[in-house]
Protein backbone atom coordinates (compact mmCIF):
# COMPACT_ATOMS: atom_id res chain seq x y z
CA UNK A 1 0.00 0.00 0.00
CA UNK A 2 3.19 2.52 -0.31
CA UNK A 3 1.50 4.05 -3.44
CA UNK A 4 -2.07 5.22 -1.91
CA UNK A 5 -2.33 8.76 -1.88
CA UNK A 6 -5.07 8.54 0.67
CA UNK A 7 -2.77 6.88 3.36
CA UNK A 8 -0.13 9.17 3.05
CA UNK A 9 -2.61 12.64 3.69
CA UNK A 10 -3.73 10.91 6.63
CA UNK A 11 -0.82 10.01 8.20
CA UNK A 12 0.52 13.70 7.47
CA UNK A 13 -3.13 14.66 9.11
CA UNK A 14 -2.13 12.53 12.56
CA UNK A 15 1.42 14.76 12.86
CA UNK A 16 1.06 17.42 14.51
CA UNK A 17 4.11 19.39 14.04
CA UNK A 18 5.11 21.13 10.32
CA UNK A 19 8.38 19.37 9.93
CA UNK A 20 7.06 16.12 11.16
CA UNK A 21 4.29 16.65 8.44
CA UNK A 22 6.90 17.26 5.31
CA UNK A 23 8.51 14.91 6.54
CA UNK A 24 5.71 12.62 5.79
CA UNK A 25 4.42 13.98 2.39
CA UNK A 26 8.25 13.94 1.19
CA UNK A 27 8.31 10.64 1.53
CA UNK A 28 5.27 10.35 -0.05
CA UNK A 29 6.38 11.94 -2.86
CA UNK A 30 9.29 10.09 -3.36
CA UNK A 31 7.47 7.06 -3.84
CA UNK A 32 3.90 9.00 -5.74
CA UNK A 33 6.07 11.57 -7.28
CA UNK A 34 2.99 12.02 -9.81
CA UNK A 35 0.01 13.02 -7.18
CA UNK A 36 -0.94 16.43 -7.66
CA UNK A 37 -2.58 16.14 -4.10
CA UNK A 38 0.58 15.79 -2.12
CA UNK A 39 2.24 18.10 -4.20
CA UNK A 40 -0.20 20.64 -3.30
CA UNK A 41 -0.18 19.51 0.57
CA UNK A 42 3.41 19.72 0.45
CA UNK A 43 3.94 23.16 -0.35
CA UNK A 44 0.90 24.78 1.21
CA UNK A 45 3.33 23.77 4.50
CA UNK A 46 6.17 26.61 2.96
CA UNK A 47 7.39 29.87 3.07
CA UNK A 48 7.55 31.42 -0.05
CA UNK A 49 11.30 30.35 -0.90
CA UNK A 50 10.71 26.99 -0.44
CA UNK A 51 7.04 26.74 -1.99
CA UNK A 52 8.68 28.06 -5.31
CA UNK A 53 11.85 25.23 -5.18
CA UNK A 54 8.81 22.18 -4.98
CA UNK A 55 6.80 23.85 -7.26
CA UNK A 56 9.72 24.18 -10.02
CA UNK A 57 10.46 20.36 -8.65
CA UNK A 58 5.95 19.29 -9.25
CA UNK A 59 6.34 20.48 -12.79
CA UNK A 60 9.12 18.54 -13.63
CA UNK A 61 9.04 15.80 -16.49
CA UNK A 62 7.73 12.63 -14.57
CA UNK A 63 6.12 14.36 -11.72
CA UNK A 64 3.29 16.65 -12.57
CA UNK A 65 4.34 19.10 -15.76
CA UNK A 66 0.67 18.67 -16.85
CA UNK A 67 -0.83 19.78 -13.58
CA UNK A 68 -2.19 23.38 -14.28
CA UNK A 69 -2.53 24.53 -10.64
CA UNK A 70 1.11 23.40 -10.15
CA UNK A 71 1.94 25.77 -12.86
CA UNK A 72 -0.21 28.75 -11.86
CA UNK A 73 0.85 28.67 -8.29
CA UNK A 74 4.31 28.33 -9.22
CA UNK A 75 3.96 31.89 -11.61
CA UNK A 76 2.24 33.32 -8.85
CA UNK A 77 5.41 33.39 -6.88
CA UNK A 78 7.55 34.37 -9.28
CA UNK A 79 8.63 37.93 -10.10
CA UNK A 80 7.45 38.70 -13.21
CA UNK A 81 10.38 37.63 -15.75
CA UNK A 82 10.57 34.90 -14.45
CA UNK A 83 6.25 34.13 -14.39
CA UNK A 84 6.75 34.62 -18.22
CA UNK A 85 9.20 31.73 -18.60
CA UNK A 86 7.02 29.68 -16.21
CA UNK A 87 3.67 30.32 -18.18
CA UNK A 88 5.43 29.63 -21.52
CA UNK A 89 6.62 26.21 -20.24
CA UNK A 90 3.12 26.04 -18.90
CA UNK A 91 1.68 26.36 -22.27
CA UNK A 92 4.38 24.04 -23.91
CA UNK A 93 3.43 21.30 -21.59
CA UNK A 94 -0.45 22.05 -21.81
CA UNK A 95 -1.47 24.15 -24.84
CA UNK A 96 -5.12 23.10 -24.16
CA UNK A 97 -5.40 24.53 -20.88
CA UNK A 98 -6.77 28.43 -21.44
CA UNK A 99 -6.92 29.37 -17.50
CA UNK A 100 -2.70 29.59 -18.87
CA UNK A 101 -3.06 31.79 -21.31
CA UNK A 102 -5.76 33.89 -19.62
CA UNK A 103 -2.93 34.21 -16.59
CA UNK A 104 -0.20 34.99 -18.96
CA UNK A 105 -2.40 37.74 -20.43
CA UNK A 106 -3.12 39.34 -16.87
CA UNK A 107 0.44 39.17 -15.66
CA UNK A 108 1.02 41.33 -18.84
CA UNK A 109 -1.68 43.60 -17.61
CA UNK A 110 -0.46 43.69 -14.01
CA UNK A 111 2.74 44.78 -15.17
CA UNK A 112 1.53 47.28 -17.69
CA UNK A 113 2.04 45.85 -20.80
CA UNK A 114 -1.53 46.16 -21.84
CA UNK A 115 -0.65 46.20 -25.54
CA UNK A 116 0.57 42.35 -25.04
CA UNK A 117 -2.26 41.41 -23.95
CA UNK A 118 -4.64 41.53 -27.44
CA UNK A 119 -1.60 39.07 -29.10
CA UNK A 120 -1.58 36.50 -26.35
CA UNK A 121 -5.63 35.99 -26.51
CA UNK A 122 -5.59 36.35 -30.05
CA UNK A 123 -3.08 33.26 -30.43
CA UNK A 124 -5.00 31.52 -27.53
CA UNK A 125 -7.99 31.62 -30.06
CA UNK A 126 -6.22 30.56 -33.10
CA UNK A 127 -4.52 27.62 -31.33
CA UNK A 128 -7.61 26.77 -30.13
CA UNK A 129 -9.21 26.34 -33.18
CA UNK A 130 -6.14 24.49 -35.17
CA UNK A 131 -6.37 21.71 -32.00
CA UNK A 132 -10.02 21.43 -32.44
CA UNK A 133 -11.36 22.54 -29.49
CA UNK A 134 -14.95 22.79 -28.14
CA UNK A 135 -13.90 26.03 -26.25
CA UNK A 136 -13.34 27.91 -29.53
CA UNK A 137 -16.38 27.70 -29.99
CA UNK A 138 -18.07 27.52 -27.21
CA UNK A 139 -18.93 31.97 -26.96
CA UNK A 140 -20.42 31.77 -23.46
CA UNK A 141 -17.45 30.54 -21.79
CA UNK A 142 -15.46 32.94 -23.30
CA UNK A 143 -17.65 36.21 -21.98
CA UNK A 144 -18.23 34.12 -18.70
CA UNK A 145 -14.41 34.69 -18.65
CA UNK A 146 -14.19 37.97 -19.66
CA UNK A 147 -17.20 38.91 -17.31
CA UNK A 148 -14.83 37.25 -14.47
CA UNK A 149 -11.69 39.24 -15.50
CA UNK A 150 -13.55 42.65 -15.32
CA UNK A 151 -14.51 42.09 -11.69
CA UNK A 152 -10.76 40.44 -10.88
CA UNK A 153 -9.78 44.13 -12.06
CA UNK A 154 -7.92 43.35 -15.60
CA UNK A 155 -10.22 45.47 -17.68
CA UNK A 156 -7.75 45.27 -20.91
CA UNK A 157 -8.00 41.25 -20.60
CA UNK A 158 -11.75 41.34 -20.01
CA UNK A 159 -12.04 43.77 -23.78
CA UNK A 160 -9.77 41.57 -25.93
CA UNK A 161 -11.39 38.27 -24.52
CA UNK A 162 -14.67 40.01 -26.19
CA UNK A 163 -12.69 41.45 -28.71
CA UNK A 164 -11.58 38.06 -29.41
CA UNK A 165 -14.85 35.84 -29.08
CA UNK A 166 -17.54 38.66 -30.70
CA UNK A 167 -17.61 36.72 -33.91
CA UNK A 168 -17.78 33.08 -32.78
CA UNK A 169 -20.75 31.38 -33.96
CA UNK A 170 -22.47 34.38 -35.01
CA UNK A 171 -23.50 34.77 -38.41
CA UNK A 172 -23.01 38.73 -40.57
CA UNK A 173 -26.26 39.32 -40.41
CA UNK A 174 -26.83 38.55 -37.02
CA UNK A 175 -24.48 40.27 -35.40
CA UNK A 176 -26.41 43.23 -34.39
CA UNK A 177 -29.33 41.58 -33.36
CA UNK A 178 -26.65 39.10 -30.85
CA UNK A 179 -24.76 42.02 -29.64
CA UNK A 180 -27.12 44.19 -28.80
CA UNK A 181 -28.71 41.56 -26.62
CA UNK A 182 -25.71 40.41 -24.74
CA UNK A 183 -24.43 44.00 -23.97
CA UNK A 184 -27.85 44.52 -22.33
CA UNK A 185 -27.44 41.36 -20.54
CA UNK A 186 -24.00 42.04 -19.25
CA UNK A 187 -25.06 45.39 -17.62
CA UNK A 188 -27.66 43.83 -16.24
CA UNK A 189 -25.00 41.67 -14.85
CA UNK A 190 -23.05 44.84 -13.69
CA UNK A 191 -20.44 43.75 -16.29
CA UNK A 192 -19.82 47.39 -17.46
CA UNK A 193 -16.60 47.11 -19.86
CA UNK A 194 -17.28 44.27 -21.02
CA UNK A 195 -20.57 45.65 -22.03
CA UNK A 196 -18.78 48.86 -23.69
CA UNK A 197 -16.48 46.74 -25.72
CA UNK A 198 -19.57 44.81 -27.07
CA UNK A 199 -20.78 48.31 -28.05
CA UNK A 200 -17.63 49.32 -29.68
CA UNK A 201 -17.49 46.30 -31.58
CA UNK A 202 -21.18 47.26 -32.99
CA UNK A 203 -19.80 50.70 -33.98
CA UNK A 204 -16.86 49.08 -35.35
CA UNK A 205 -19.22 47.50 -37.99
CA UNK A 206 -22.92 49.88 -37.65
CA UNK A 207 -21.43 52.93 -37.02
CA UNK A 208 -24.14 54.70 -38.61
CA UNK A 209 -26.95 53.36 -36.90
CA UNK A 210 -28.11 56.39 -33.92
CA UNK A 211 -29.78 53.54 -31.66
CA UNK A 212 -26.24 51.75 -31.10
CA UNK A 213 -24.47 55.50 -30.55
CA UNK A 214 -27.38 56.22 -28.05
CA UNK A 215 -26.84 53.35 -26.21
CA UNK A 216 -23.18 53.63 -26.23
CA UNK A 217 -23.94 56.97 -25.35
CA UNK A 218 -26.21 56.10 -21.94
CA UNK A 219 -23.84 53.97 -20.96
CA UNK A 220 -21.07 56.34 -20.55
CA UNK A 221 -23.48 58.83 -19.30
CA UNK A 222 -24.78 56.11 -15.98
CA UNK A 223 -21.61 54.35 -15.67
CA UNK A 224 -18.08 56.34 -17.62
CA UNK A 225 -16.46 59.69 -17.57
CA UNK A 226 -17.90 63.53 -18.14
CA UNK A 227 -14.50 63.13 -20.77
CA UNK A 228 -15.79 59.60 -21.90
CA UNK A 229 -18.87 60.83 -23.12
CA UNK A 230 -17.83 63.31 -24.84
CA UNK A 231 -15.63 62.06 -26.78
CA UNK A 232 -18.05 59.58 -27.69
CA UNK A 233 -21.03 61.98 -28.42
CA UNK A 234 -18.60 64.22 -30.84
CA UNK A 235 -17.47 60.98 -32.56
CA UNK A 236 -21.60 60.09 -32.49
CA UNK A 237 -22.35 63.48 -34.61
CA UNK A 238 -19.69 62.90 -36.69
CA UNK A 239 -20.83 59.79 -38.06
CA UNK A 240 -24.90 60.42 -37.37
CA UNK A 241 -24.88 64.46 -38.64
CA UNK A 242 -29.08 64.09 -39.14
CA UNK A 243 -29.70 62.02 -35.42
CA UNK A 244 -30.50 65.36 -33.58
CA UNK A 245 -31.14 63.91 -29.95
CA UNK A 246 -27.07 62.52 -30.09
CA UNK A 247 -26.87 66.46 -30.82
CA UNK A 248 -28.89 67.02 -27.82
CA UNK A 249 -27.84 64.91 -25.45
CA UNK A 250 -24.08 66.54 -26.07
CA UNK A 251 -25.49 70.18 -25.67
CA UNK A 252 -27.74 69.07 -22.71
CA UNK A 253 -24.38 67.46 -20.91
CA UNK A 254 -22.17 70.64 -21.56
CA UNK A 255 -24.95 72.63 -20.12
CA UNK A 256 -25.54 70.31 -16.48
CA UNK A 257 -21.53 70.30 -16.61
CA UNK A 258 -22.03 74.36 -16.59
CA UNK A 259 -20.64 75.02 -19.72
CA UNK A 260 -22.91 77.39 -21.50
CA UNK A 261 -20.75 78.25 -24.15
CA UNK A 262 -19.38 74.66 -25.38
CA UNK A 263 -23.62 74.02 -25.03
CA UNK A 264 -24.23 76.94 -27.51
CA UNK A 265 -21.57 75.52 -30.24
CA UNK A 266 -22.71 72.33 -30.09
CA UNK A 267 -26.86 73.46 -31.22
CA UNK A 268 -24.96 76.12 -33.76
CA UNK A 269 -22.61 73.47 -35.15
CA UNK A 270 -25.96 71.42 -35.06
CA UNK A 271 -28.21 74.04 -37.01
CA UNK A 272 -25.50 74.55 -39.66
CA UNK A 273 -26.68 70.74 -40.40
CA UNK A 274 -30.29 70.22 -39.21
CA UNK A 275 -31.38 74.02 -40.23
CA UNK A 276 -35.25 73.14 -40.14
CA UNK A 277 -35.26 70.30 -37.29
CA UNK A 278 -37.43 71.78 -34.64
CA UNK A 279 -35.89 69.67 -31.81
CA UNK A 280 -32.65 71.60 -32.22
CA UNK A 281 -34.32 74.97 -32.28
CA UNK A 282 -36.30 74.43 -29.12
CA UNK A 283 -33.26 73.02 -27.21
CA UNK A 284 -31.50 76.41 -27.62
CA UNK A 285 -34.46 78.42 -27.27
CA UNK A 286 -34.86 76.19 -23.87
CA UNK A 287 -30.88 76.98 -23.25
CA UNK A 288 -31.05 80.55 -23.52
CA UNK A 289 -34.44 80.72 -21.60
CA UNK A 290 -32.99 79.12 -18.70
CA UNK A 291 -30.10 81.33 -18.37
CA UNK A 292 -32.21 84.27 -18.10
CA UNK A 293 -31.33 85.28 -21.77
CA UNK A 294 -34.99 86.18 -22.40
CA UNK A 295 -33.66 88.36 -26.03
CA UNK A 296 -31.28 85.45 -27.14
CA UNK A 297 -34.41 83.24 -26.73
CA UNK A 298 -36.99 85.24 -28.44
CA UNK A 299 -34.63 85.99 -31.61
CA UNK A 300 -34.23 82.23 -31.80
CA UNK A 301 -37.67 81.75 -31.67
CA UNK A 302 -38.24 84.43 -34.48
CA UNK A 303 -35.94 82.66 -36.92
CA UNK A 304 -37.43 79.26 -35.76
CA UNK A 305 -40.84 80.57 -36.72
CA UNK A 306 -39.75 81.63 -40.31
CA UNK A 307 -37.31 78.07 -40.74
CA UNK A 308 -39.19 75.62 -38.79
CA UNK A 309 -42.26 76.82 -38.13
CA UNK A 310 -43.90 74.01 -36.42
CA UNK A 311 -46.87 74.56 -33.96
CA UNK A 312 -44.46 73.77 -30.89
CA UNK A 313 -42.48 76.28 -31.97
CA UNK A 314 -45.54 78.70 -31.90
CA UNK A 315 -46.37 77.61 -28.75
CA UNK A 316 -42.84 78.08 -27.52
CA UNK A 317 -42.71 82.01 -28.57
CA UNK A 318 -46.32 82.63 -27.23
CA UNK A 319 -45.37 80.72 -23.52
CA UNK A 320 -42.10 83.18 -23.66
CA UNK A 321 -43.89 86.26 -23.91
CA UNK A 322 -46.42 84.74 -21.13
CA UNK A 323 -43.64 84.21 -18.62
CA UNK A 324 -42.36 87.66 -19.02
CA UNK A 325 -45.48 89.08 -18.83
CA UNK A 326 -45.94 90.62 -22.48
CA UNK A 327 -49.61 89.37 -22.51
CA UNK A 328 -50.35 91.64 -25.70
CA UNK A 329 -47.34 89.89 -27.73
CA UNK A 330 -48.70 86.61 -26.62
CA UNK A 331 -51.75 87.45 -27.73
CA UNK A 332 -50.87 88.37 -30.93
CA UNK A 333 -48.74 85.32 -31.31
CA UNK A 334 -51.63 83.40 -30.70
CA UNK A 335 -54.04 84.78 -33.31
CA UNK A 336 -51.20 84.52 -35.96
CA UNK A 337 -50.86 80.45 -34.71
CA UNK A 338 -54.43 79.72 -34.71
CA UNK A 339 -54.23 80.92 -38.26
CA UNK A 340 -51.84 78.11 -39.19
CA UNK A 341 -52.71 75.79 -36.74
CA UNK A 342 -56.55 75.97 -35.56
CA UNK A 343 -56.53 72.03 -34.81
CA UNK A 344 -53.90 72.14 -32.35
CA UNK A 345 -55.42 72.32 -28.86
CA UNK A 346 -52.72 73.76 -26.49
CA UNK A 347 -53.31 76.83 -28.86
CA UNK A 348 -56.73 77.37 -27.78
CA UNK A 349 -56.04 76.13 -23.71
CA UNK A 350 -53.58 79.14 -23.81
CA UNK A 351 -55.58 80.86 -24.89
CA UNK A 352 -58.20 80.62 -22.73
CA UNK A 353 -55.56 81.36 -19.72
CA UNK A 354 -54.01 84.45 -21.29
CA UNK A 355 -57.96 85.45 -21.35
CA UNK A 356 -58.20 84.56 -17.71
CA UNK A 357 -55.05 86.36 -16.78
CA UNK A 358 -56.22 89.23 -18.68
CA UNK A 359 -59.85 89.30 -16.83
CA UNK A 360 -61.55 89.12 -19.74
CA UNK A 361 -64.47 86.01 -19.02
CA UNK A 362 -66.39 86.26 -21.92
CA UNK A 363 -63.26 86.41 -24.29
CA UNK A 364 -61.94 83.30 -22.41
CA UNK A 365 -65.36 81.72 -23.06
CA UNK A 366 -65.67 82.60 -26.25
CA UNK A 367 -62.04 80.80 -27.43
CA UNK A 368 -62.61 77.44 -25.09
CA UNK A 369 -66.10 77.49 -27.45
CA UNK A 370 -64.44 78.28 -30.89
CA UNK A 371 -61.87 75.72 -29.32
CA UNK A 372 -63.79 72.57 -28.56
CA UNK A 373 -65.50 72.90 -32.03
CA UNK A 374 -62.06 73.21 -33.48
CA UNK A 375 -60.53 70.07 -31.39
CA UNK A 376 -63.76 68.07 -30.21
CA UNK A 377 -61.44 65.17 -29.29
CA UNK A 378 -58.93 67.12 -27.11
CA UNK A 379 -59.93 65.88 -23.60
CA UNK A 380 -57.54 68.70 -21.61
CA UNK A 381 -59.44 71.45 -23.56
CA UNK A 382 -62.61 70.22 -22.29
CA UNK A 383 -61.29 69.99 -18.83
CA UNK A 384 -59.37 73.45 -19.05
CA UNK A 385 -63.04 74.82 -20.19
CA UNK A 386 -64.86 73.42 -17.23
CA UNK A 387 -62.36 74.31 -14.99
CA UNK A 388 -62.92 77.65 -15.70
CA UNK A 389 -66.57 77.46 -15.76
CA UNK A 390 -65.58 76.22 -12.01
CA UNK A 391 -63.33 78.94 -11.35
CA UNK A 392 -66.22 81.15 -11.75
CA UNK A 393 -68.29 79.28 -9.34
CA UNK A 394 -70.83 78.41 -12.83
CA UNK A 395 -70.97 74.62 -11.59
CA UNK A 396 -74.13 73.90 -13.94
CA UNK A 397 -72.15 75.78 -17.04
CA UNK A 398 -69.08 73.51 -15.83
CA UNK A 399 -71.21 69.56 -15.61
CA UNK A 400 -72.79 70.45 -18.67
CA UNK A 401 -69.23 71.03 -20.68
CA UNK A 402 -67.97 67.75 -18.95
CA UNK A 403 -71.46 65.95 -20.22
CA UNK A 404 -70.88 67.13 -23.68
CA UNK A 405 -67.24 66.13 -23.39
CA UNK A 406 -68.09 62.57 -22.56
CA UNK A 407 -70.54 61.91 -25.44
CA UNK A 408 -67.88 63.01 -27.66
CA UNK A 409 -65.11 60.79 -25.99
CA UNK A 410 -66.67 57.96 -24.42
CA UNK A 411 -64.94 56.16 -22.31
CA UNK A 412 -62.59 58.38 -21.16
CA UNK A 413 -61.21 58.33 -17.61
CA UNK A 414 -60.21 61.60 -17.22
CA UNK A 415 -63.36 63.34 -18.44
CA UNK A 416 -64.95 60.97 -15.11
CA UNK A 417 -62.53 62.37 -12.94
CA UNK A 418 -63.10 65.96 -13.66
CA UNK A 419 -66.79 65.10 -13.46
CA UNK A 420 -66.41 63.53 -9.97
CA UNK A 421 -63.89 66.02 -8.85
CA UNK A 422 -66.64 68.60 -9.31
CA UNK A 423 -69.40 66.82 -7.84
CA UNK A 424 -66.52 66.71 -4.35
CA UNK A 425 -65.89 70.71 -5.25
CA UNK A 426 -69.71 71.39 -4.13
CA UNK A 427 -69.90 68.86 -1.35
CA UNK A 428 -72.31 67.11 -3.72
CA UNK A 429 -71.06 63.59 -2.47
CA UNK A 430 -73.60 61.71 -3.68
CA UNK A 431 -73.50 62.55 -6.94
CA UNK A 432 -70.25 62.26 -6.92
CA UNK A 433 -70.61 58.69 -5.82
CA UNK A 434 -73.23 57.78 -8.47
CA UNK A 435 -71.16 59.26 -11.24
CA UNK A 436 -67.87 57.20 -9.73
CA UNK A 437 -69.76 53.98 -10.34
CA UNK A 438 -70.99 54.88 -13.82
CA UNK A 439 -67.20 55.77 -14.56
CA UNK A 440 -66.13 52.48 -13.10
CA UNK A 441 -68.13 50.71 -15.39
CA UNK A 442 -67.40 51.91 -18.37
CA UNK A 443 -63.69 52.13 -17.85
CA UNK A 444 -62.85 49.44 -15.26
CA UNK A 445 -59.38 48.83 -15.40
CA UNK A 446 -58.66 52.84 -15.13
CA UNK A 447 -55.97 53.37 -12.50
CA UNK A 448 -56.65 57.09 -11.80
CA UNK A 449 -59.93 56.16 -11.47
CA UNK A 450 -59.30 53.39 -8.93
CA UNK A 451 -56.83 55.79 -6.75
CA UNK A 452 -60.06 58.10 -6.61
CA UNK A 453 -62.04 55.50 -5.38
CA UNK A 454 -59.67 54.69 -2.57
CA UNK A 455 -59.21 57.84 -1.28
CA UNK A 456 -63.33 58.72 -1.60
CA UNK A 457 -63.65 56.04 0.82
CA UNK A 458 -63.48 57.05 4.80
CA UNK A 459 -60.34 56.13 5.86
CA UNK A 460 -60.93 52.57 7.78
CA UNK A 461 -62.44 51.78 4.70
CA UNK A 462 -59.67 52.23 2.22
CA UNK A 463 -58.11 49.34 2.33
CA UNK A 464 -60.87 47.12 1.52
CA UNK A 465 -61.33 49.18 -1.69
CA UNK A 466 -57.27 48.96 -2.40
CA UNK A 467 -57.85 45.25 -2.80
CA UNK A 468 -60.51 45.63 -5.64
CA UNK A 469 -57.92 48.17 -7.15
CA UNK A 470 -55.57 45.79 -6.89
CA UNK A 471 -57.65 42.65 -8.79
CA UNK A 472 -58.72 45.68 -11.51
CA UNK A 473 -55.11 47.42 -11.80
CA UNK A 474 -52.84 44.75 -10.56
CA UNK A 475 -49.43 46.84 -12.22
CA UNK A 476 -50.82 50.29 -12.67
CA UNK A 477 -48.88 53.19 -10.98
CA UNK A 478 -51.47 55.24 -9.80
CA UNK A 479 -53.03 52.75 -8.04
CA UNK A 480 -49.75 51.62 -6.63
CA UNK A 481 -48.66 54.78 -5.46
CA UNK A 482 -52.04 55.70 -3.73
CA UNK A 483 -51.31 52.44 -1.51
CA UNK A 484 -47.92 53.26 -0.59
CA UNK A 485 -49.90 57.18 0.57
CA UNK A 486 -51.93 54.70 2.07
CA UNK A 487 -49.01 53.01 4.05
CA UNK A 488 -47.11 55.82 4.86
CA UNK A 489 -50.68 57.33 6.57
CA UNK A 490 -50.65 54.48 8.81
CA UNK A 491 -46.53 54.82 9.59
CA UNK A 492 -45.85 51.39 7.91
CA UNK A 493 -42.59 53.05 6.47
CA UNK A 494 -40.82 50.23 4.69
CA UNK A 495 -44.19 48.82 2.71
CA UNK A 496 -44.77 52.50 1.66
CA UNK A 497 -41.18 52.18 0.50
CA UNK A 498 -41.78 49.41 -1.20
CA UNK A 499 -44.57 49.94 -3.17
CA UNK A 500 -43.30 53.90 -3.82
CA UNK A 501 -40.12 52.23 -5.61
CA UNK A 502 -42.59 49.89 -7.33
CA UNK A 503 -44.78 52.70 -8.59
CA UNK A 504 -41.46 54.57 -9.60
CA UNK A 505 -40.19 51.72 -11.26
CA UNK A 506 -43.40 50.90 -13.37
CA UNK A 507 -43.87 54.42 -15.02
CA UNK A 508 -40.15 56.91 -14.12
CA UNK A 509 -42.04 59.15 -16.31
CA UNK A 510 -44.81 59.70 -13.19
CA UNK A 511 -43.63 62.69 -11.34
CA UNK A 512 -46.46 62.64 -8.51
CA UNK A 513 -44.91 59.31 -7.54
CA UNK A 514 -41.47 60.84 -7.00
CA UNK A 515 -43.16 63.59 -4.94
CA UNK A 516 -44.84 61.34 -2.43
CA UNK A 517 -42.40 58.86 -1.90
CA UNK A 518 -40.10 62.55 -0.87
CA UNK A 519 -42.36 63.88 1.24
CA UNK A 520 -41.75 60.19 2.73
CA UNK A 521 -38.53 60.47 3.42
CA UNK A 522 -38.66 64.29 4.27
CA UNK A 523 -40.46 63.05 6.99
CA UNK A 524 -39.01 59.75 8.35
CA UNK A 525 -35.85 59.38 6.42
CA UNK A 526 -32.21 59.84 6.41
CA UNK A 527 -30.26 62.51 4.44
CA UNK A 528 -28.55 59.41 2.16
CA UNK A 529 -32.41 58.20 1.50
CA UNK A 530 -33.19 61.74 0.64
CA UNK A 531 -30.38 62.42 -1.81
CA UNK A 532 -31.32 58.80 -3.27
CA UNK A 533 -34.54 59.42 -3.87
CA UNK A 534 -33.62 62.91 -5.90
CA UNK A 535 -30.88 61.37 -7.40
CA UNK A 536 -32.72 58.79 -9.26
CA UNK A 537 -35.99 61.19 -10.23
CA UNK A 538 -33.63 63.52 -11.76
CA UNK A 539 -31.66 60.62 -13.81
CA UNK A 540 -35.88 59.77 -14.87
CA UNK A 541 -36.45 63.40 -15.48
CA UNK A 542 -40.15 62.80 -15.15
CA UNK A 543 -42.77 65.31 -16.83
CA UNK A 544 -46.10 64.02 -16.33
CA UNK A 545 -48.16 63.73 -12.77
CA UNK A 546 -50.96 65.90 -12.53
CA UNK A 547 -49.23 68.11 -9.26
CA UNK A 548 -46.58 67.86 -11.31
CA UNK A 549 -47.54 69.56 -14.36
CA UNK A 550 -49.26 72.06 -12.45
CA UNK A 551 -46.15 73.17 -10.48
CA UNK A 552 -43.63 72.92 -13.65
CA UNK A 553 -45.99 74.86 -16.07
CA UNK A 554 -47.08 77.18 -14.03
CA UNK A 555 -46.98 80.82 -15.79
CA UNK A 556 -43.25 82.84 -14.91
CA UNK A 557 -41.90 80.14 -13.18
CA UNK A 558 -38.77 78.23 -13.46
CA UNK A 559 -36.61 75.84 -11.86
CA UNK A 560 -32.57 74.98 -12.61
CA UNK A 561 -32.82 71.13 -11.89
CA UNK A 562 -35.10 68.36 -11.48
CA UNK A 563 -34.32 68.34 -7.60
CA UNK A 564 -35.85 71.66 -6.88
CA UNK A 565 -38.63 70.96 -9.16
CA UNK A 566 -39.17 68.02 -7.29
CA UNK A 567 -38.94 70.01 -3.82
CA UNK A 568 -41.53 72.64 -5.48
CA UNK A 569 -44.29 69.58 -6.16
CA UNK A 570 -43.47 68.24 -2.41
CA UNK A 571 -44.56 71.65 -1.02
CA UNK A 572 -47.93 71.28 -3.93
CA UNK A 573 -49.16 67.47 -3.22
CA UNK A 574 -51.74 67.47 -0.20
CA UNK A 575 -52.60 63.78 1.40
CA UNK A 576 -56.24 63.13 1.78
Amino acid sequence: LPTKVALWMRASELEQEAKAKRRVLRRALELIPDSERLWKAAVELEEKDAARVLLTRAVEDGCCPLSVDLWLALARLEDYEQARKVLNNARKKVPSEPQIWFTAAKLEEANGNVQNVPKILERAMRQFAEMKLKISDDRDFWQGQAEAAEKAGYNGVSEHLIKVSADVNVLPHERRRVWEAEAESMLERSSVHCARTLYQCLLGHFNTKKKIWMAAAQLEKKHGTTEALDVLLKKATTMCPKAWPLWLMGAREKWLAGDVVGARTILGEAFKINPDNEEIWLAAVKLENDNAETSRARTLLEKARIQAGTERVWMKSVLLERDVGDYDAALNLLKQALEKYPKFDKLWMMLVQLKQLSEKPEEAREAYSEGTVQCPNSVNLWIVASRFERGLQQTTKARSLLEKARLKNPKNAELWLEAIRLECSTDNKKLAVTRLAQALQECAHSGILWSEAILMEPRQQRKAKSVDAIKNCENDPFVICTIARLFHADRKLEKARTWFNRAVTLNPDYGDGWAYWYKLEAQHGTDATRGEVIKRCTDANPRHGEVWQQVAKAPGVKFENTGDKLLAVVKAAVDN
